[in-house]
């Protein structure tokens, strides 16, 4: 089975930072890759960023130039460093581990809030 525990989440005032981070553990190898999806109330699930397995990085329009997410592989580790945060940045953030579209695992989410 795999594991994801995710840390970090939080309550930070706009134009603040925050980092991320999602461990994974169990039967991981061959993953294509691992990243962050967030989900705000009333809307469907998004990318917010993901590295696979090239290390080839995809990020949402929405977060490019704010967002950074990095890779520890002797941890299994992923990171979402979170700069200059808007109200709209106010979602659950998930992270997943993808095996090239067989299967995916989710963690159980972190509160990020964005509020003055």
């Amino acid at each position: 089975q795999v594991q994801l525990v995710e840390s970090g989440g939080g309550l930070v005032q706009p134009g603040g930072s925050l980092r991320l981070s999602c461990a994974a553990s169990g039967s991981i190898s061959g993953f294509y890759a691992m990243g962050w999806y967030r989900q705000a109330p009333g809307k469907q699930r998004e990318l917010v960023a993901r590295v696979n397995i090239g290390a080839n990085i995809n990020y949402a329009d929405s977060v490019k130039g704010r967002f950074t997410i990095s890779r520890d592989n002797a941890k299994n580790t992923v990171y979402l460093q979170m700069n200059s945060l808007k109200f709209e940045d106010t979602a659950v953030y998930y992270c997943n581990l993808d095996f090239f579209g067989l299967q995916n695992y989710w963690g159980q989410g972190t509160q990020v809030t964005v509020s003055s």
